[in-house]
């Protein structure tokens, strides 16, 4: 397998995330135009971080994204700009999502996210582990 490694001033990486989270209350209002509007979003918002999309898609009450970043973005700041600007967006658009919910909140406050890609955790357990094996 070919990775497309990307590289900086002093390191090279790939770092791909698969992150999902959840509507407040598991609420199933990401339908139709909902939906629509909220993958654009996180498209947009991730291009103007210079995070390209891999892959994103919505259920009725979560979203997944599958994205890259640089060892230079901070994961969790990340996460809350995504979280934060498409509620407001989405609450400005859809005032119908609003009154499905309670305190103003659309999203759970917790999130899922695990690196993907590379090799498998036991190849990469077994690398390090033979390391002082290779002198």
């Amino acid at each position: 397998m070919k990775y497309e490694l990307e590289s900086g001033g002093h390191s090279v990486y790939l770092l791909t995330y698969h992150l999902v989270w959840c509507v407040k209350y598991r609420r199933k209002v990401i339908v139709d135009a909902v939906a629509d509007s909220l993958k654009a979003h996180v498209t947009r918002l991730l291009k103007e971080a210079n995070c390209p999309l891999v892959a994103v898609e919505t259920d009725l009450d979560h979203i997944h994204v599958v994205f890259r970043t640089k060892p230079t973005h901070q994961l969790s700041k990340l996460v809350n700009s995504l979280k934060g600007v498409t509620a407001r967006r989405l609450f400005q658009e859809f005032p119908e999502v609003k009154a499905r919910l309670w305190r103003g909140h659309l999203w759970s406050p917790s999130y899922f996210v695990v690196t993907v890609g590379g090799a498998p955790l036991e190849v990469i357990k077994r690398y390090v582990q033979t390391q002082s094996e290779r002198r």
